[in-house]
């Protein structure tokens, strides 16, 4: 795997991340242990995970993970997020002090560290003042709890909006953000990508695969069953499979990445993986495996290496119409200026 900096900070950390939302649901403790083994072997040195995953079960797990190889902690990055709720009544959710301070300790004790490498702010909090938080996690990396923080699922403007308060105010700056971004969900090139660019940030994203989709395992006009996300449940959340199947763009970069996987002897999923990891401003792409066979087939991903025309192929089939204004040719034309009879 690549070496990538995290963000604008001086942690490093590798392009492949491990994402631990199936642990404790989809992948018991035994496999979970040994996706973590597989992972770290493989030379991956950046886990993520989440309070509110399998409800405190996931950190548990890499947790008692961790205490299994001491002195490990100092060779990973450990991520993990807190918004959504923990529990009962009004103030277990959202990104107040209160409900933050409670967390952050709350998920320290689950993993077993005296600091989280990366604390994220699992999503915009309408509530609660961006200062408010802002403050708090100031606190947090001068208190040593956590070494940098980040944002998951924010849009382009409160992103942008929290970079200036942290910058008014002397606060620690935010390094990274974790959004849903894949070759059937590119709508944050237009405003989130350039916000992310603008403050430095690194992106980290997730649900790189659509839900399986880009993996190939899904067929046109033919509903999927069986042990799959949508052979469970085929009207699940943002994949779900009439929402897909009725879009010719699915079937267009289904049929490219077909084409690239095999000029290469390689898997559709490697080939979205490879191709995320090519865009501007991301850091480090979630892998979010239930098996070992997933993650192995993932892990390949790092040794794919796509031509140019093949990275271009890929967002050209992928690319998906705006309208004209603000983003089109229209307000292109607008926004664009050069110097005449210069460079």
């Amino acid at each position: 795997m690549d070496y990538r900096r995290l963000g604008n900070s001086g942690a490093v950390v590798t392009n492949l991340c491990l994402g631990t939302m199936t642990f404790g649901d989809e992948a018991d403790e035994a496999t979970s242990f040994r996706l973590m083994d597989a992972y770290v072997e493989a030379g991956g040195n950046f886990i993520d995970t989440a309070n509110v995953y399998s409800t405190g079960l996931s950190e548990e797990i890499v947790g008692r993970w961790l205490k299994q190889k001491p002195g490990i902690t100092k060779d990973l990055v450990i991520a993990t997020k807190a918004r959504f709720p923990m529990g009962d009544g009004p103030n277990r959710i959202g990104l107040s002090r209160k409900n933050l301070a409670e967390a952050l300790d709350a998920s320290l004790a689950r993993l077993g560290v005296e600091q989280i490498d990366l604390y994220q702010l699992h999503a915009f909090d309408a509530l609660t003042p961006l200062e408010e938080s802002l403050r708090f996690l100031d606190d947090a990396v001068s208190s040593g709890k956590i070494a940098y923080y980040g944002f998951s699922n924010f849009l382009g403007w409160q992103l942008t909006k929290a970079v200036w308060i942290a910058r008014a105010n002397g606060f620690s700056a935010p390094v990274t953000l974790q959004p849903q971004y894949n070759l059937l969900a590119r709508g944050i090139e237009h405003e989130i990508v350039p916000a992310c660019q603008d403050a430095g940030m690194g992106l980290l994203p997730w649900s790189p695969l659509a839900g399986g989709w880009l993996s190939g395992k899904y067929k046109r006009d033919q509903m999927p069953t069986g042990a799959t996300r949508l052979g469970e449940n085929p009207a699940r959340g943002m994949e779900a499979y009439d929402k897909h199947n009725a879009k010719s763009v699915t079937w267009e970069v289904l049929g490219a990445l077909e084409d690239i996987a095999g000029a290469h002897n390689a898997s559709m999923a490697q080939v979205a993986l490879a191709w995320l990891a090519a865009q501007p401003a991301v850091t480090s792409v979630i892998l979010g495996a239930r098996t070992e066979a997933q993650l192995a087939d993932n892990l390949g991903a790092a040794e794919l290496q796509l031509s140019a025309d093949e990275i271009k192929r890929l967002s050209d089939v992928s690319h998906q119409p705006m309208p004209d204004y603000p983003y089109g040719e229209a307000g292109a034309a607008q926004r664009f200026r050069k110097i005449e009879g210069g460079r």
